[in-house]
C-alpha cells in the first residue's frame, strides 16, 4: 500500500525544509510526499527545489526514497482547504495522510500510520507545541530533525523547561480497539495530523473549498466523514508530532466557519460544495 503524505504550506520555508527533512529520515519507505502549497513565494519554491534534488540523490545512493512533488496553486488568501484537494489530486496512495508544514515528525510516523490504518476509519494524531525558544534555536541550528530522534528523558527536560506542552503521548502504545472512539467530535479534530483512506475521502469530495479563511474546515471534512459511515480512531501515543512554536493565525473567520459547521451537524451532509471533482484547475502547477 501506497502512502501519500500531504504537506501543507505557506510562506515558511525554513519549517518546511525541517518537516521535509524528518519525512526523509523514515523507517518505512513505502509513500510519497506532496507539498500542498498554498501559494507560497520564490523562498519556498527554491527550498521545495533543493529538497527534491535532496531526495532525488538519496534515490541514487539507497535503495528506496520517497517521490517528492510540489503541488502549487496561485496565492489567493488562506486556501487551505484548496491546497490540500490539489495535494491529494497531485497523489497516488491509497492512503492519505494530512500533515503541516510545520510540524516535524519522528522516523516511526508513516510506520505508525500503516499500522493504524484500518477499513472505515480516520486517524486523527495530536501533537507537542513547541516554545518560541525552543523552535527558533533549533530553526537556526538546523536539528529541529534530529531532535525527533531523541529520548523521552531529553522531552521530558523540554517539558520541564517550558519548551515542550506535554510528554507522555511520545509514549508509544500498541494499536487495539480502545483506539476507537464512540462518536465523532468535530471540535475535537486537529488536520495537521491526519490520515484518511483515499476512497473515503473521495467519497465526501474532499475538503470543502467554500471554507475560506482560517478555522474548522478540518472540523468539517471529519463530520462529512463521520455521515459517510467512516469512524474516529485515536492516533495518540503512537503518531505524535512536534509543532514548531509560530504566531496565531489571523482568526477573523473562525467564528463564521464555527457557525457553518454546527449548522451542518443538523443538515446531513456529506458532500463538499466545491472540493476533489472540480481538479485539476487553470491556476495549479504540479512538479516531479
Amino acid at each position: 500500500m501506497l502512502i501519500s503524505v500531504i504537506v501543507s504550506t505557506y510562506n515558511r520555508p525554513d519549517a518546511l525544509e525541517a518537516v521535509l527533512l524528518s519525512l526523509l529520515d523514515q523507517t518505512d519507505m513505502r509513500y510519497e510526499i506532496i507539498i500542498a502549497d498554498d501559494g507560497s513565494a520564490e523562498p519556498t519554491q527554491e527550498a521545495v527545489r533543493r529538497f527534491q534534488g535532496t531526495a532525488a540523490q538519496a534515490r541514487l545512493t539507497r535503495s528506496s526514497a520517497p517521490q517528492v512533488i510540489h503541488a502549487w496553486h496561485s496565492d489567493d488568501g488562506f486556501r487551505l482547504s484548496a491546497a490540500r484537494n490539489l495535494g491529494v489530486h497531485a497523489s497516488a496512495g491509497d492512503y492519505l495522510i494530512f500533515l503541516d508544514g510545520d510540524c516535524v515528525v519522528r522516523p516511526n510516523f508513516v510506520a505508525r500510520h500503516r499500522t493504524l490504518a484500518e477499513a472505515g476509519f480516520m486517524v486523527s494524531g495530536s501533537r507537542v507545541l513547541l516554545s518560541e525558544k525552543w523552535t527558533a534555536r533549533a530553526l537556526q541550528a538546523g536539528d529541529a530533525p534530529a531532535a525527533t530522534r531523541r529520548s523521552i528523558l531529553y522531552w521530558l527536560m523540554q517539558r520541564l523547561r517550558g519548551n515542550a506542552n506535554k510528554v507522555v503521548p511520545l509514549l508509544v502504545m500498541p494499536d487495539s480497539g480502545l483506539r476507537h472512539y464512540r462518536k465523532v467530535r468535530w471540535n475535537r479534530i486537529k488536520g495537521c495530523n491526519l490520515g484518511i483512506w483515499r476512497n473515503d475521502y473521495a467519497a465526501v469530495n474532499g475538503c470543502d473549498e467554500t471554507f475560506v479563511g482560517w478555522g474548522h474546515e478540518d472540523a468539517d471534512l471529519v463530520l462529512r466523514l463521520a455521515r459517510h459511515g467512516v469512524r474516529r480512531k485515536s492516533g495518540a501515543c503512537s503518531t505524535e508530532i512536534f509543532h514548531l512554536w509560530h504566531q496565531e493565525n489571523i482568526r477573523t473567520t473562525e467564528s463564521a466557519n464555527r457557525h457553518r459547521v454546527e449548522q451542518r451537524m443538523e443538515s446531513g451532509v456529506t458532500q463538499a460544495e466545491v472540493g476533489l471533482r472540480d481538479y485539476p484547475r487553470a491556476d495549479q502547477r504540479i512538479t516531479r
